[in-house]
């Protein structure tokens, strides 16, 4: 372990207060870190053999305490161990026998094997922030153009039988051939990460023989998570994470991180001290109004962060410009994110935080990605936050699972989000762009279990079933869990694709959860934070069903990256542009009549039609010219039985060509082309998606 030898020991220097956390310069480190009620702090470095050396921080400036100690470099280990108030009464838990990870720490080590459970074994290393970007270039694709992939490193690799065995669950795994073929293949643009921050193991997890899968235990907000890394050398997890994000970016593919600044792993006043409550509690922290011993907590994880602090703020705003200033992710998904919107009790969409944001030079331009809802009062914000941000769509995913389950009066809130729900965001002039359009993700069912399983089955995660959500919006078709009959699990089939195509069709982004493209089950299991198992990797193992449907859903995919109508800019009016007599958007019934006002308001309606308009786009090439489209006509049938549909007169079109068909296991159609006024047979619970092959000549479009 280098320390630097004799001088290391001996000599420590005032440095600077900023930038806070572990800067290596050549020739030393910079040590700072900030803690209001702190009396004096003690830096440890930490030798091969585990012998402590300590350094009291010299300096103190506006509560940073810093210290320049020559010689220090990579991979040195440290902590610090601060002295101060224990005074839980008064939100003070200072114990300087307990040493402390730096909230800035750029890597993590674990030195007891137990990621922190028990609140000792962890520490920072000092890391070299060098590395060869080359000509990395972000792809920056736009919002519209977008398809993201939620992904686990470890899931995603950990089985694939192409990947290096050594390198399988690893940074490394994800950026090897196979996998980035894969990810190209389905034409997605982003991958979307969850947590990579480092996080720790929970104590009552590993009492039951299980382990924090996903990753919401978040400790340290600069630092990759150690677990990931192939390479057992103490700091190469961020070259490693570093050289993932390049390959992901060679690849056409941006890297958006999963991020849980709302809470930290120490949990509420039971739980461990392993930073921040011992460096000062109630700076970072919400406190009881009541009780300052105890938490405020709007997570459901023990406590919150306390977002009106100017501490808590930098350190947030400090790890994101991090991310993306060394390590070049392209965007963020912000976990629980009305609880960053509580200043004080209520949920403020104009808080000091989002303020934040929306005026840094640096993280205001890449994509910002909310849940948009946390467990506290008003804490369900859908269509709330800011005009920069994007939503993960919860209104999106519940209904549309409703409508292919055939629940009654869902037609009239199923075009709205089908149509990039305007209803939402337009009031504050926000675009489709603004949903994040999800069915499935990583909490909750998988898709083919959301078409398996009327109710989870969790009773492998030891709380006898009680935990994860029972109002799942699933249906079984028939049978509950694996079985044999073939007409349930056609049905099953055709259900996965209606929903894959419903999701790619719908104005706004789309989200695939990973594996949903090859039938992934959990076996009903829709809470598997804790199963890091053959439970929760992907199975690469493809049968012929399986095979069936990773390339629909890459059919489907390219489809709508190929025809800026499914994916517009700007929403749908309802009206002709300049020198059309057809609107950009048509509701019909399946008699090809216009929906009226009593149509939508039906309870037991269940099947209808919709033209898109690709003539009357306002979108625009790179060279400013006007972007003309073919039109498409989307047929639904959400009913258990056949319905009889008509196709629309001349004026649409005079003839239809048959895209996708969700009938049939490949989603080729029988029959390829339809004429005007044509009637046609739609089977139960099936889509078809028709494009306009003949019809009126579209009028000429100025190009200005």
């Amino acid at each position: 372990m280098t320390a630097g030898g004799a001088a290391a020991r001996t000599q420590v220097r005032g440095g600077r207060p900023y930038p806070l956390g572990a800067t290596y310069d050549r020739h030393g480190t910079n040590f700072a870190l900030f803690s209001a009620v702190a009396e004096h702090v003690d830096l440890v470095l930490l030798d091969a053999d585990g012998t402590e050396r300590t350094v009291p921080l010299p300096e103190v400036d506006g509560s940073v305490w810093h210290g320049y100690v020559p010689g220090v470099a990579p991979p040195q280990l440290y902590g610090y161990r601060v002295h101060g108030p224990w005074e839980p009464a008064s939100g003070h838990r200072c114990d300087p026998e307990r040493l402390l990870l730096d909230p800035y720490a750029k890597a993590v080590h674990d030195r007891s094997g137990t990621a922190g459970a028990d609140g000792d074994g962890l520490c920072g290393v000092v890391v070299d922030p060098a590395f060869d970007w080359a000509d990395d270039t972000p792809p920056c694709h736009a919002y519209a153009d977008s398809v993201i992939y939620e992904a686990h490193v470890r899931g995603l690799t950990r089985s694939h039988p192409d990947v290096p065995p050594a390198l399988r669950g690893t940074y490394a795994g994800l950026a090897t051939p196979a996998v980035l073929d894969h990810l190209s293949s389905m034409n997605v643009t982003a991958i979307e990460l969850l947590p990579v921050h480092q996080y720790v193991q929970d104590g009552f997890l590993r009492d039951r023989g299980l382990s924090n899968y996903w990753g919401y235990n978040t400790i340290g907000f600069f630092a990759p998570h150690h677990a990931y890394a192939a390479s057992g050398t103490l700091g190469e997890q961020v070259t490693e994470f570093k050289a993932m994000v390049k390959s992901l970016h060679t690849a056409g593919i941006e890297v958006i991180l999963d991020v849980v600044y709302n809470h930290t792993a120490e949990g509420n006043e039971k739980g461990p001290t392993l930073s921040f409550r011992g460096i000062d509690n109630a700076s970072y922290y919400r406190l009881a109004d009541d009780d300052f011993s105890r938490y405020y907590d709007t997570t459901g994880t023990g406590n919150s962060l306390l977002m009106r602090h100017p501490n808590v703020l930098q350190l947030l705003m400090d790890s994101l410009r991090y991310w993306v200033t060394e390590c070049h992710v392209d965007g963020f998904r912000f976990d629980l994110a009305a609880t960053l919107a509580r200043q004080f009790h209520e949920v403020d969409r104009l808080s000091a935080f989002f303020d934040l944001i929306q005026q840094d030079p640096v993280i205001n331009r890449v994509k910002l990605i909310a849940e948009p809802w946390d467990l506290g009062d008003g804490g369900y914000q859908v269509g709330n936050f800011p005009p920069l941000w994007s939503e993960w769509n919860g209104k999106y995913r519940d209904c549309v699972r409703d409508v292919w389950r055939a629940r009654e009066g869902t037609l009239a809130e199923f075009a709205s989000r089908l149509t990039g729900s305007a209803d939402l965001y337009q009031h504050d002039r926000r675009r489709p762009r603004a949903s994040v359009n999800f069915i499935t993700a990583h909490d909750g069912f998988t898709l083919r279990d959301l078409v398996s399983y009327n109710d989870k089955h969790n009773e492998d995660n030891g709380e006898d079933n009680k935990d994860g959500e029972s109002a799942n919006r699933s249906w079984n078709c028939g049978a509950e869990g694996p079985t044999d009959d073939p007409a349930v699990t056609a049905l099953r089939a055709r259900q996965q694709r209606n929903l894959l195509t419903t999701l790619m069709l719908s104005q706004g982004i789309p989200m695939l959860s990973h594996g949903d493209e090859l039938g992934r089950t959990q076996r009903g299991n829709n809470n598997a934070y804790c199963q890091d198992n053959e439970l929760t990797w992907v199975d690469w193992d493809l049968d012929a069903e399986r095979r069936s449907l990773l390339g629909f859903t890459r059919e489907l995919v390219a489809l709508r990256a190929a025809h800026p109508v499914l994916r517009r800019r700007r929403f749908f009016r309802g009206e002709p542009a300049p020198g059309q007599e057809l609107p950009d958007l048509v509701w019909l019934r399946p008699d090809a009549t216009e929906m009226t006002e009593a149509d939508w308001n039906r309870p037991d309606a269940h099947a209808l039609s919709v033209f898109l308009n690709g003539d009357t786009l306002v979108e625009r090439d790179g060279q400013g010219n006007p972007v003309a489209d073919d039109s498409f006509l989307l047929l639904f049938n959400f009913c258990w039985d056949p319905v009889e549909f008509r196709l629309p007169t001349t004026a649409y079109g005079d003839s239809w060509e048959t895209r996708i068909d969700t009938a049939e296991p490949s989603g080729e159609p029988d029959e390829s082309e339809y004429k005007a006024d044509a009637d046609l047979v739609l089977g139960p619970q099936s889509l078809l998606v028709l494009t306009r092959s003949s019809g009126p000549v579209r009028p000429e479009r100025p190009a200005g």
